[in-house]
């Protein structure tokens, strides 16, 4: 198996190549100062399908996912929002680091997405940080300003923009995190590598250049380089790191290596919900502890994001939430009844969904089709099913739920026996409609009718 999948940078799909059988991948993990939405999970949900899907051709992955507990920084080079969260919860920084990091895992665990190898902490690598910003001055690349910055230098690094399209001359003045009024950079375009701390009292830390704390994009190239062993075959993180995140790492990167750092850049898609961008100021940022607290199943979120491409803008619903929820429960019951699983055996058909550009929604259509299809033996749906979620992470082999049947739903379905005995087809169609939307599923054969939960 070859698996595709499409490249940022050559913008083209790009089989995936390791080294010895082993492929390296980097994702860019969460800012730890609240809690990740669904549209962060979607991206996170990204590197454990490439993950899944690699493992499944038989490659080994070693996968490293940052914690940023330094915070991100505001765009006028003030307090940043892990101290902005610490004061609004009066505790401490880290405390505040380490709560949302807790609970970053369990919406992982929640989500059935396999766990990194490593997930550093930017707090803890600022030595790391320190190393890599010394030899970027020591190549040229960097340089340290008039007011105790330290400054990459953009015009050092030709290959500029080749990952966002945006080129150094076309960039004004005031772009993304790196506004400063004080002429302390050579090129309106440099961004700060590490940040003289000023009035700034906490979360700060010692250094070659006095004290300070680190820029936002410094600590993935840094922990990438240095748990990767030097080079990153697949990059994952969402559409919005595109620029100026990436195209700043891929930079850096590349000044200490002298090659290309990363093999691969993907990105994951941009997620609406209900037809509109997630904001606070909307109040519609959705948790997935908010699809929990409606009674769903957490991994109908995880089928959600499946049905739908991930490199396509999706649009989020409780309806498709729902809907997701029914399927799984469905499924579940039906592997329940398809028999004993045996040693799972390739589908090729999926294999190949999967290998161009993990075409997940088709991998769905085509479990939706042989699902109800009379002519495949159930030894075979269950096969498909169980060779398929061992990429989508749907957990079908769960038990299903064991729910009792009312009284009344006992009573309909007697009614509808008596129809059926009675030939009154109006009646038997009207009563299984009623079934039906009580969650039934009906089944009529020669020796009389039957029914499971959906």
């Amino acid at each position: 198996m070859v698996l595709s999948i499409y490249d940022t940078f050559s913008r083209t799909p790009s089989e995936i190549t390791s080294h010895s059988g082993m492929v390296t991948m980097y994702c860019c993990g969460p800012t730890v100062y609240r809690d990740a939405h669904v549209g962060n999970l979607r991206t996170f949900l990204l590197s454990d399908l490439i993950a899944r899907t690699i493992k499944l051709s038989g490659l080994s992955v070693e996968m490293i996912q940052n914690i940023t507990d330094v915070g991100h920084m505001s765009d006028d080079f003030q307090e940043d929002k892990m101290l902005e969260q610490s004061k609004r919860e009066k505790i401490d920084p880290f405390e505040i680091a380490r709560k949302y990091e807790e609970r970053f895992h369990q919406d992982l665990a929640n989500l059935n997405i396999i766990p990194a190898q490593k997930y550093p902490r930017a707090s803890e690598s600022i030595q790391l940080m320190h190393k890599m910003i010394s030899a970027l001055i020591d190549k040229g690349a960097a340089y340290v300003g008039d007011d105790r910055c330290v400054y990459f230098d953009a015009q050092s690094f030709a290959g500029y923009g080749q990952i966002s399209g945006n080129r150094l001359d076309a960039l004004k003045p005031g772009h993304r995190y790196e506004y400063v009024e004080d002429g302390a950079k050579k090129f309106h375009a440099d961004w700060a590598l590490w940040k003289a701390a000023g009035n700034r009292k906490e979360m700060i830390w010692d250094s070659p250049w006095g004290p300070g704390f680190p820029g936002w994009h410094i600590e993935c190239s840094a922990m990438s380089l240095e748990f990767l062993h030097g080079h990153v075959n697949v990059h994952v993180g969402g559409i919005d790191l595109r620029f100026p995140h990436h195209e700043n790492e891929r930079a850096q990167s590349n000044s200490i290596t002298g090659v290309e750092s990363v093999d691969l850049w993907v990105h994951g898609e941009h997620l609406l919900f209900e037809g509109r961008k997630m904001s606070k100021s909307a109040g519609n940022v959705v948790l997935l502890d908010d699809v929990i607290a409606k009674g769903f199943d957490p991994l109908a979120l995880r089928l959600c994001f499946l049905e739908n491409r991930y490199r396509s803008q999706m649009d989020l619903s409780w309806q498709s939430i729902s809907a997701a929820h029914e399927t799984i429960k469905r499924w579940r019951n039906k592997v329940a009844t398809w028999g004993d699983a045996s040693a799972i055996t390739t589908d090729s058909t999926i294999l190949t969904f999967l290998e161009n550009d993990l075409d997940t929604p088709r991998v769905i259509t085509y479990l939706r089709s042989i699902e109800k299809d009379s002519n495949i033996s159930n030894a075979q749906k269950l096969n498909a099913f169980n060779f398929a979620d061992q990429v989508l992470g749907l957990d079908l082999t769960r038990a299903p739920e064991e729910r009792e049947l009312s009284a009344e739903l006992k009573e309909l379905l007697h009614q509808r026996d008596a129809a059926r005995t009675a030939k009154n087809w109006e009646r038997s169609d009207e009563l299984r409609s009623i079934l039906e939307s009580a969650g039934l599923e009906i089944s009529d054969s020669s020796s009389g009718q039957s029914w499971s939960w959906r």
